[in-house]
C-alpha cells in the first residue's frame, strides 16, 4: 500500500487541527470536565461551518465523497485535541451508514447530521453482552411496523440525539434499526463514565423503529458499522496517543532533577522509547485498516489488528504519560489528566483484537 497521505487528508487534518486549537483551550477542557454534559456546542458548530463535518462523506448526504483516510485523519485531529464532539458517532457512522443503505427519506436525516443541523449516534454495547454482532435487544414487526425491545450502554450523545442505530436481533438474525429516543416508550439515562464523556444507558420498551436497508442485509450492515467504529476509536487514540507523546517528552526535557533532565534517566528513555515504538505501531495499523476500507477490501483482520494496537498502546503511554509527569500527573487541573482519561476510556472501550467491546470497564464510581 502507499501510505503517502491524499491531497485531501492533509487538508481535512490541517482545517481541523487549526479549528481545534482555537477553540479548544486547557481552560476549556476544565469548563468541559465541569459541566454535566461533556458536549462541545461550540467546536461542533464551528467544524459544520468549515465543512469538516461533511467533507469526508457521500454526495448523497451532502459530503465531498472522500472516504475511510480522509475521516481518520479528521478523528486523528480530534483525538489530538481530545475534542468533546460526536464525529464518530454521529458523522461517520450515524451519516454515512444512512448514505450507504438508507432510502431516500433517511439519507435526508443523513444529510441533516452531515450539516451539523442535527445530530445521530449508534447503540452498539449492552450490558454483559461482549459479542456486539449478536445484540440481545430484538425487534418483532406488528401490523403498525417495527418495535424495539431491550437495554443498551453507553450510548454516546443520546440524550441529545435526533435518531439512534440500534442494532437488535430478528428471530435470531442481526438487524438495524432507527429509534426516536423522544418517544414515550424510550428511556434516556445519563452514565459516568471514565472521561465523563456524554453518554447514556437507554432502555427500549416496545418502541417504534424504522428498519435501515433489510433484515437479509441486518448482518452486513452491522459488520459495516463495528468495523467503523473500531476503527475510529482507533484513529481518535492515535490523535490522543501522539499528542500525549510530545507532552510527556516535553515534559521530560524541561524537568529536572538531580541537576540532569528526567528524560535523560535510563528508566524514563525507555519508557518514553518503547511508548514511541508503541504510537508508530498504532499509526501503521490504523492507516492500513483505513486504506483497506477505501479500497473496499475485505479490512475487518486490518481493525481488528488496529483495535488491539490502540488499546496496547494506549495503557502503555497513558501510563508513562502520567508517571514521568509524577505529583503533575494526577492533578486534575492539568491537561494531562484529559489525556489519561481520553487514552484509559478510549482503552477500555476497544479491549484487544477480539470482536468484544468492554462497556462496564468505562464506569468508574460516583465518589471518583
Amino acid at each position: 500500500m502507499d501510505f503517502t497521505p491524499t491531497e485531501a487528508q492533509s487538508d481535512l487534518a490541517r482545517l481541523t487541527g487549526e479549528v481545534c486549537d482555537k477553540l479548544v483551550t486547557a481552560d476549556r477542557l476544565r469548563e468541559l470536565d465541569g459541566g454535566t454534559a461533556k458536549f462541545d456546542d461550540t467546536l461542533w458548530k464551528s467544524l459544520a461551518e468549515t465543512g469538516v463535518l461533511s467533507a469526508a462523506l457521500p454526495e448523497s448526504v451532502g459530503g465531498s465523497g472522500f472516504g475511510s483516510l480522509e475521516q481518520t485523519a479528521i478523528l486523528r485531529e480530534l483525538g489530538k485535541a481530545v475534542a468533546s464532539v460526536p464525529y464518530l458517532w454521529s458523522v461517520v457512522l450515524g451519516a454515512g451508514s444512512l448514505a450507504e443503505f438508507g432510502s431516500a427519506e433517511q439519507r435526508e436525516l443523513g444529510a441533516d447530521a452531515a450539516a451539523g443541523t442535527s445530530i445521530l449516534t449508534v447503540a452498539l454495547a449492552e450490558e454483559r453482552n461482549w459479542e456486539p454482532a449478536r445484540p440481545t435487544t430484538t425487534a418483532t414487526e406488528t401490523g403498525g411496523g417495527w418495535r424495539v425491545t431491550g437495554t443498551k450502554t453507553t450510548v454516546p450523545v443520546a440524550d441529545r440525539a435526533a435518531r439512534i442505530l440500534v442494532p437488535a436481533s430478528v428471530s435470531g438474525v442481526a438487524a438495524v434499526f432507527l429509534v426516536d429516543p423522544s418517544a414515550e416508550s424510550v428511556t434516556v439515562t445519563a452514565q459516568q463514565v471514565t472521561d465523563r464523556g456524554a453518554e447514556s444507558l437507554v432502555e427500549f420498551a416496545d418502541a417504534p423503529a424504522e428498519l435501515l436497508g433489510t433484515v437479509d442485509d441486518g448482518a452486513r450492515i452491522l459488520g459495516w458499522l463495528l468495523d467503523r467504529a473500531w476503527l475510529g476509536l482507533a484513529a481518535t487514540q492515535l490523535g490522543t496517543l501522539e499528542r500525549s507523546l510530545e507532552l510527556v517528552a516535553g515534559y521530560g526535557r524541561e524537568r529536572e532533577q538531580f541537576g540532569r533532565a528526567v528524560g535523560s534517566f535510563q528508566a524514563v528513555a525507555q519508557r518514553l522509547a518503547d511508548s514511541y515504538i508503541a504510537v508508530q505501531g498504532l499509526r501503521l495499523t490504523v492507516t492500513q485498516a483505513a486504506w483497506q476500507l477505501a479500497e473496499d477490501m475485505d479490512a475487518t483482520g486490518a481493525v481488528h489488528t488496529a483495535k488491539f494496537w490502540a488499546a496496547e498502546a494506549g495503557h502503555q503511554v497513558a501510563h508513562t504519560l502520567v508517571h514521568v509527569h509524577g505529583g503533575v500527573g494526577i492533578d486534575r487541573d492539568h491537561i494531562v489528566h484529559n489525556y489519561f482519561t481520553a487514552a484509559t476510556r478510549n482503552e477500555f472501550t476497544l479491549g484487544g483484537a477480539t470482536d468484544h467491546l468492554l462497556p462496564l470497564a468505562q464506569f468508574v464510581p460516583e465518589s471518583a
